[in-house]
């Protein structure tokens, strides 16, 4: 789903928007895109009313693809409790950290207005109360995929 952004009708959108600088070569500057929503309500709220839909269509084609023989499938969903999108599935599952861990990490990547993205975001006690399965990712990558792969040996079970 990530890459929606660089399709249409999105991409499109964007530049009507924002202007040809909003990507290179067929790609969005997801950076350029941060710096413009997560610090500006309105902008960040016309984004998600254009790209949520497309989410909600991509991932009901890709439910209705799939072998009914498949045990488990996974979707990441960033605002999955804050979107209300949570109802649509089975089982949800919210991977949590400290937040200076989070941000720590997020400045790691290079991704600008963390503050603006956090800002939208339900604290990580509150998704955690809302999920029906919590995992901690305070360790290395390594701890998480550990955890990852049990919870996966209990959902199976």
């Amino acid at each position: 789903m990530h890459d929606l952004l660089d399709r249409e009708p999105m991409l499109s959108r964007l530049r009507e928007r924002w202007g040809d600088e909003i990507e290179s070569g067929g790609i969005a500057d997801r950076n350029a895109i941060g710096a413009r929503v997560f610090n500006d309500p309105d902008e960040l709220s016309w984004l998600e009313s254009q790209i949520h839909p497309l989410v909600q269509d991509e991932i009901a084609k890709w439910f209705s693809g799939m072998d009914p023989e498949i045990e488990v499938a996974v979707v990441e969903v960033p605002l999955l409790f804050e979107g209300e999108m949570s109802g649509r599935f089975d089982r949800t599952v919210a991977i949590v950290a400290e937040e200076s861990t989070r941000s720590e990490r997020a400045r790691a990547r290079g991704h600008v207005g963390i503050e603006g993205r956090e800002g939208r975001q339900l604290a990580q006690d509150e998704k955690a109360a809302l999920a029906d399965h919590v995992v901690p990712n305070d360790g290395t990558p390594e701890d998480l995929q550990d955890r990852l792969q049990q919870l996966l040996r209990e959902l199976t079970a």
